[in-house]
């Protein structure tokens, strides 16, 4: 038995995995593995257990792993595994449970810090500086989600005790959901970009929602507002998003997610001045990294392989 437990960047699977007997058969990818070394890499291992989908695993890849038995992914939905390859390869395909707190949590995190122009106060004051430039209190501003799922709605509870208005949209967004949470409906993307003071992006990745946000959207928005996306990055044309920052609309926009990742040192969106006046603020996909999250997800993980290989019940997908 080999088990292979693919890019766990700060080492939290032997921290919170309990492998019993297995902990010798478990090899610990720290890096990513270059794609173009995935196959010779991944051919030894029985089983694969993927961090939510920093590694792709398509079907051509699971076609090429003949020992390959078992994939375990950290929560019940991974969009870069194509679960239909891999069950006509016989390859159980399993998940974890999640949490949803942490990501919209450092989404409204990513709220403040950006309203607040916390970026350029701290580096002002470690220069030697004192204050730089006010930012905004969120108390009156409207706060609009592009989505809202199960995220979207956490985020909006947040917004409350700041006393923010809300009003969302999504293209299959109905009054009901609305209601339910507490939110008003926007009529359209263009209506919710332009009364939005704050706009956070909360969509499932897909076809109808690749380049959502573009050239024209983002020149509706306000000369002062916020942009904020913890979703997924090709939900905003970034060479527009670039280009609309540098001609001052949006004011601040904050990313958590980026089109290749790990991010590359020379990648176009380290756009240095940007983020030297703190108009862009990027954080490396630590949304739903929180230490709880990992707890739950790497102990389960474990708890999947270690019931499959007893031949006990596993959460298959």
């Amino acid at each position: 038995m080999k088990i292979a437990v693919l890019d766990d960047y700060q080492g939290y699977s032997t921290r919170f995995a309990d492998w019993g007997e297995l902990a010798d058969d478990v090899t610990v990818f720290r890096e990513p593995i270059p794609p173009e070394d995935l196959i010779e890499e991944l051919q030894p291992f029985d089983v694969i257990c993927a961090m939510r989908e920093r590694t792709p695993l398509p079907a051509g890849l699971i076609e090429a792993l003949p020992n390959l038995h078992l994939i375990v992914t950290t929560g019940m939905r991974n969009a870069s595994i194509d679960v239909a390859a891999a069950r006509a390869r016989g390859v159980t395909v399993c998940g974890t449970a999640s949490r949803a707190p942490a990501t919209a949590h450092l989404a409204f995190t990513l709220i403040l810090v950006a309203a607040r122009n916390l970026v350029s106060e701290m580096r002002s004051l470690q220069s030697g500086g004192w204050q730089a430039e006010a930012g905004r209190d969120l108390d009156g501003l409207t706060l609009g989600l592009i989505g809202l799922g199960r995220l979207g709605a956490a985020v909006a509870e947040l917004a409350r005790p700041f006393g923010m208005n809300v009003v969302a949209w999504s293209q299959n967004l109905t009054a009901e959901r609305c209601a339910e949470v507490g939110v008003t409906q926007a009529g359209s993307l263009s209506e919710l970009l332009d009364v939005a003071d704050v706009a956070s992006v909360h969509l499932v990745l897909s076809d109808r929602t690749r380049g959502l946000i573009g050239a024209a959207e983002l020149a509706r928005m306000k000369p002062d507002a916020v942009l904020v996306n913890t979703s997924r990055a090709p939900i905003i044309d970034e060479t527009a998003l670039l280009a609309a920052l540098r001609a001052g609309r949006p004011a601040r926009v904050a990313l958590d997610v980026f089109e290749q990742e790990p991010l590359p040192a020379d990648a176009a969106i380290r756009d240095a001045g940007l983020m030297e006046a703190g108009k862009l603020i990027l954080t490396p996909h630590i949304g739903y990294g929180a230490l709880d999250t990992y707890r739950v997800m790497y102990a389960q993980t474990a708890e999947n392989v270690r019931a499959w290989v007893e031949g006990a019940p596993i959460r298959e997908i």
